[in-house]
């Protein structure tokens, strides 16, 4: 049995929020493999204490995934800041093929596009993936799942950090299904008595006040703020509302352009011109939306960039979401080259943490050590990219750790599932499955 394959019975995916089932990248052909631990969202730490607890198992999933797309270079790409991390993923990686890369403390150093510029000189086609200049890039995370499906170990288990109104700040691994509700209490319990959930960090994460959401295999952390916190308060303005003010307020004066990171990478990414469409609705969406096809979703425009304190991110979400809904494709310039600014206008991380104004909260985030004992999981049925998994138990069924409880449908694009806890279905639908200890 080939890698792929182990890893696609083990219910890998892509451990950094995107979710891609990782047994379609070992399928590829790849020169250079790319472990992604820049870790740019402020506050969270957990890729950070990965590399320095399991960077062994770190460089041994990555040379099994190069060994099978055929690559010849593997690169940890990391913040120099992280000194810790960068100490033990260098010495890991002595005297392999794989090697360490620096990256400076920007946002986003870890968006792909981004981060294959900076390891390779290549810039991905607009559209395009990593794969297409023969790139495979995943979540050091990803790598350590990998070198544990190799063994024979299914995935059901996630890193994650619990940062911001919290009174201990803490890294945990915890079964895949426990509540955000308990991982709380292990750091502690909240600081705030009207706490808002940012699921997978304050800029591209999605916020919510449910306690009980569960951990998925993509979650990467969650930063709990108080509702009256400024950054919340942005967040939880209603969508109308964003385009209402943008609609009126929008000067154009190309701040969020110009800061974009995409737009420095010399792709035609331009949100100031998609602004324009909640002003011009009768005529000429269909254009305007091209401007934010390659938008990569950072944030940086609308939490960072725009002096009015607009919405031109959620802008290009829209756009992008009418671009799907038409089947518009892209018909813009396919030759980017980078801005001559683009060194120039990084944004420093704790230059960001200020403008979000959670400086007081840039705490360290220790790993918890003891085992974290759970009785009742929720499992989503939708954990990845794709199709959401068929259940394989029902009702009063018992179940074993490791095992098989829900699959995607026969060649559709998905990832299994398996039982974290050994234990009792008490629900099964075409939503989640819940197992009690």
């Amino acid at each position: 049995m080939n890698l792929a394959e182990k890893v696609r019975l083990a219910g890998v995916v892509g451990a950094g929020g995107g979710g891609f089932p990782t047994h379609v990248k070992l399928n590829a052909k790849a020169e250079t493999v790319i472990a992604n631990g820049a870790e740019c969202e402020p506050l969270l730490h957990k890729d950070a204490v990965i590399m320095e607890e399991g960077a062994a198992e770190l460089v041994r999933g990555m040379q099994l995934a190069m060994e099978a797309v055929g690559a010849r270079e593997g690169v940890i790409g990391i913040k120099g800041k992280k000194k810790h991390a960068v100490e033990a993923v260098t010495a890991a990686s002595q005297g392999t093929n794989v090697r360490v890369q620096l990256l400076g403390d920007y946002y986003p150093a870890g968006d792909e596009y981004d981060l294959v510029y900076n390891v390779t000189g290549k810039l991905i086609p607009p559209g395009g993936i990593p794969i297409n200049v023969g790139v495979v890039v995943n979540n050091v995370e990803t790598f350590l799942n990998i070198a544990a499906a190799n063994d024979g170990q299914p995935l059901t288990h996630k890193m994650l950090t619990i940062a911001g109104a919290v009174k201990s700040p803490v890294t945990l691994k915890v079964p895949i299904g426990i509540s955000f509700r308990e991982c709380i209490e292990y750091a502690g319990g909240l600081s705030t008595d009207d706490p808002v959930l940012v699921l997978g960090g304050l800029m591209m994460g999605q916020h919510t006040d449910d306690l009980d959401t569960p951990v998925t295999k993509t979650s990467t952390g969650v930063v709990i703020l108080p509702r009256s916190h400024h950054t919340i308060e942005r967040k939880l303005k209603p969508a109308k509302s964003q385009a209402k003010i943008g609609k009126s307020a929008c000067d154009q004066c190309r701040y969020c352009t110009e800061y974009c990171p995409r737009f420095l990478l010399g792709y035609a990414v331009e949100p100031h011109q998609v602004m324009r469409t909640l002003a011009f609705t009768g005529t000429g969406e269909d254009y305007f939306n091209q401007w934010a096809a390659m938008c990569c979703s950072c944030g940086l425009c609308t939490l960072y960039a725009c002096p009015e304190e607009l919405f031109p991110k959620e802008a290009c979400d829209d756009a992008k979401a009418v671009m799907r809904a038409k089947q518009i494709k892209w018909t813009g310039p396919m030759n980017p080259k980078p801005h001559a600014m683009h060194d120039g206008r990084r944004v420093p991380i704790k230059t960001l943490a200020k403008k979000l104004h959670v400086l007081d909260y840039d705490l360290p985030a220790p790993l918890l050590r003891q085992e974290i004992s759970v009785n009742r999981l929720v499992l989503p049925l939708k954990q990845s990219a794709g199709t959401p998994c068929l259940p394989t138990v029902k009702l009063g069924d018992r179940v074993t750790a490791g095992q098989v409880i829900g699959e995607p449908a026969p060649k559709a694009l998905g990832a299994i599932l398996h039982a974290p806890i050994s234990g009792v279905v008490s629900a099964a639908n075409d939503k989640h499955i819940v197992l009690e200890k």
